[in-house]
């Protein structure tokens, strides 16, 4: 058997691996890390390609594909979103993604996104909260304590400074979880009986929840002025969190309007609901939070250049480790042009 040669090999970053690699730098310094390539990149805005996620909706859930390039290196993440799983033994989104040199379009990164993904929204939505959170703000409202709950909880703590954490979700167990996980985090933790409790004393708030639904998870009475509110959990056609009330009252930022205004919190709003592009805030562009008493809102619903960042950080962390082994992906024919005789040569 012949052996690949170095053109064939594409670098493969395994879950266990991905895991590895996240203990040997620290959690917290990936999620600091994966915030400032975010930020960026978001900087870089305009060199991007930009289009919705291409999804594929079923009655149980959906899957996806997020493609961008920076016009140097194109990437692009398979992700799925089926509420039903954790009923199953199974994730609710699971997902791998691929970098490759737009030059000669070869891969040069094939990873484990599941985990990843985790990270990068945690760290975006930090990453956000720094330029509109209010100033000092140290305790978040976690509603909805499902796989994301910890890694939000550890971002902001890493990035904005929070100091405590209120836990609620519909299942007491998850509260339990989260609550167990965040054990020696250094955070307060406060397991709450109610969003409405959970809510107390909260500067930012957080939502989460996975039911493919329109959903009220905060009514608009439950919301007073100057607070940071990050809502992560619409992310598709017909799956809401806010009470429409609550938009009206805010200012709503943005990832990418084309996307939001069908996956997000504003598919509730007219077409025309005024909102505000992150990469102008983080450019210095359009104002953020102005003043005590506004209330800021992302309406996130994760965009690729998101993903883009975080491909782009492990493939650089990676280099020189043994965080990753080689995958023969690509055929690599002596002559490019014989692609058959390769395959004929390879016959028993």
């Amino acid at each position: 058997m012949t052996q690949p040669s170095d053109k064939a090999l594409v670098p493969f970053v395994s879950v266990d691996n991905m895991m590895r690699l996240i203990h040997t730098i620290g959690i917290d310094t990936v999620l600091k890390d994966l915030a400032a390539y975010i930020e960026e990149d978001f900087k870089r805005w305009e060199l991007f390609d930009k289009t919705p996620r291409v999804a594929s909706h079923s009655d149980v859930g959906v899957i996806e594909l997020m493609p961008t390039s920076d016009g140097e290196a194109y990437g692009f993440k398979y992700v799925n979103g089926h509420p039903k799983n954790t009923s199953e033994g199974l994730q609710t989104v699971t997902a791998f993604g691929l970098l490759a040199d737009v030059y000669t379009g070869y891969p040069v990164l094939l990873t484990e996104m599941t985990i990843l993904t985790a990270l990068r929204t945690a760290a975006t939505s930090a990453m956000v909260a720094k330029h509109l959170a209010p100033k000092g703000a140290t305790t978040m409202a976690m509603i909805g304590n499902g796989a994301q709950s910890e890694f939000q909880s550890l971002a902001m703590q890493a990035i904005c400074g929070l100091k405590s954490v209120r836990l609620y979700d519909v299942d007491p167990a998850a509260t339990a979880k989260c609550a167990a996980n965040l054990r020696g985090s250094g955070l307060e933790v406060v397991a709450c009986k109610s969003p409405e409790e959970a809510i107390e004393g909260a500067q930012i708030l957080t939502t989460c929840t996975a039911d493919k639904q329109y959903a009220t998870i905060l009514t608009d009475n439950m919301v007073g002025s100057g607070v940071h509110i990050n809502a992560i959990g619409g992310d598709c056609p017909g799956k809401t969190e806010l009470a429409p009330g609550i938009l009206t009252r805010s200012d709503v930022f943005v990832e990418f309007p084309p996307q939001t205004r069908v996956e997000g919190e504003i598919q509730q709003m007219p077409e025309d609901f005024e909102v505000t592009e992150l990469w102008q805030v983080i450019l210095g562009e359009k104002p953020g939070r102005r003043d005590d008493k506004q209330i800021t809102l992302f309406d996130s619903v994760g965009f690729a250049i998101e993903d883009f960042s975080a491909l782009r950080y492990i493939r650089d962390r990676i280099k020189g480790t043994d965080f990753f082994f080689d995958l023969d992906m690509l055929a690599d024919p002596d002559d490019p042009r014989d692609l058959f005789g390769m395959v004929q040569r390879a016959k028993p």
